[in-house]
């Protein structure tokens, strides 16, 4: 059953409450810490993606195309449409030698307000670069050349390119392709439900693959989790808790945001990993509980939780810019 884990404060009243389930286990899927139900199965969304930039890693994209950390990066991200994203994913397109009309995204706004609003503001539309999700898809049409598979239609389930990223996740969560639910994302491709439990082991082992992989993968988890690390902004963006948290530790986690409140992370060269589902499907919860956890457990430091202080508890203003109440942890 979930549990509250955000009580969302106004003046001296709860006035919402947001429930969820979240697991911290290691490498073996043990449980260190727990709330909820730690096998609530739920869709993995975007928190999927590094497990995805798999294949690519393993078939040399790389070295083929001459790409960069930050480019491998955008392959994991939830991008925020920034200026500097839309780039990037520009030039991974060119050294495929294709152009955005090969994604098949959809156009969406993008997730950072401000680059919404200045977009809005020159009268332009919005295409499939300002998806957050066209740095995945720039990686599976990558995928589709390294396969020499069609490039119409790799966001079909059958596609090559799909059957890959579904025995790679199921690989990696230590699942049978009969054991994970299959849906749609919302850029169109198949996106993955399984055990949080499961979700948590695999983030532990991209924080330390050595002893659970071949060697292959072994290199290309270190290598997805380190252009991560090493590259936030372009895993999220300005003001995103992926990027804040890996830029105020240094690299010691290695996070990303799932759609609908989910939340994973790794705690690098630890072996640990966390997984997050808030009920509702709510952000405004992720930061506050993920956060909380990390100081509860000493998985941060009293400096870097002083740097992540705004962002555990956040405040409520109105239209005026008033406060008018703020967000407050349950556990």
């Amino acid at each position: 059953m979930a549990e509250i884990l955000i009580k969302v404060i106004r003046g001296n009243l709860v006035e919402s409450q947001h429930r969820g389930h979240l697991l911290v286990t290691d490498r073996d899927g043990k449980t260190l810490f727990s709330l909820g139900d730690p096998d609530h199965v739920t869709f993995w969304r975007s928190a999927a993606k590094p497990f995805q930039a798999i294949p690519l890693i393993e078939r040399d994209v790389v070295e083929r195309f001459s790409l960069t950390g930050p480019e491998i990066a955008l392959f994991t991200s939830s991008h925020g449409g920034e200026e500097r994203h839309v780039q990037a994913v520009q030039g991974i397109l060119q050294k495929l030698g294709l152009t955005e009309t090969h994604l098949d995204c959809g156009s969406s706004a993008p997730m950072h307000i401000p680059s919404a609003k200045k977009l809005i503001a020159s009268g332009k539309k919005f295409e499939s670069l300002n998806n957050a999700c066209s740095g995945k898809h720039s990686g599976m049409i990558a995928l589709t050349l390294l396969l020499e598979a069609p490039l119409t239609g790799y966001i079909h389930r059958e596609h090559p390119v799909q059957l890959e990223m579904l025995n790679t996740i199921c690989e990696c969560a230590a699942l049978s392709p009969e054991q994970v639910y299959v849906g749609i994302d919302g850029c169109g491709v198949p996106v993955f439900g399984l055990p949080l439990r499961n979700m948590a082991m695999a983030y532990a082992r991209l924080s330390l693959p050595q002893g659970y992989f071949n060697p292959a993968r072994v290199e290309a988890l270190n290598t997805i989790r380190n252009a991560m690390t090493s590259h936030p902004y372009f895993v999220a963006g300005t003001d995103r808790l992926d990027t804040v948290l890996m830029e105020v530790t240094k690299g010691n986690i290695v996070a990303k945001l799932g759609a609908e409140g989910v939340y994973c992370i790794g705690i690098v060269n630890r072996g640990i990993g966390l997984a997050l589902k808030i009920e509702d499907g709510n952000y405004r919860a992720i930061d506050p509980v993920v956060i909380e956890v990390l100081k509860q457990l000493n998985y941060i430091t009293d400096a870097e939780f002083e740097c992540l202080r705004h962002l555990w508890r956040p405040t409520l203003k109105n239209h005026r810019g008033d406060e008018i109440g703020h967000l407050e942890i349950a556990f």
